[in-house]
């Protein structure tokens, strides 16, 4: 039995949860972080300007995770994490797999 590949394209997600960012938490998305498709499902993390500062090395970003179901519609979103600019961010390594 062949799994069922997604409907929507890895660009049209991105381009998706950007705009979900703008209109549903009304804040201005600063970039993509990473992007998963699991079980049926996207998770997208996007970095969005919570508060701006001077200097912006202050300024305070926020981290969403939004989730869109195979045909990009939302699931849902919630925040993770809010930092500064300027702190130092460390990827835990994670084994990432490519679905193709």
């Amino acid at each position: 039995m062949a799994t069922e590949k997604p409907r929507a394209s890895v660009e049209k997600i991105t381009d998706l949860a950007l705009a979900i960012t703008k209109k549903y938490i009304s804040k201005e998305p600063e970039t993509v972080i990473g992007i998963e498709q699991r079980e049926g499902e996207w998770k997208v993390m996007v970095e969005a300007l919570e508060r701006k500062a001077v200097p912006d090395t202050q300024d305070l970003l926020g981290r969403y995770e939004i989730r869109l179901n195979k045909n990009g519609e939302l699931i849902g979103w919630k925040q993770t994490m809010i930092r500064k600019r300027s702190d130092r961010m460390v990827p835990p390594e994670e084994e990432w797999v490519v679905t193709g």
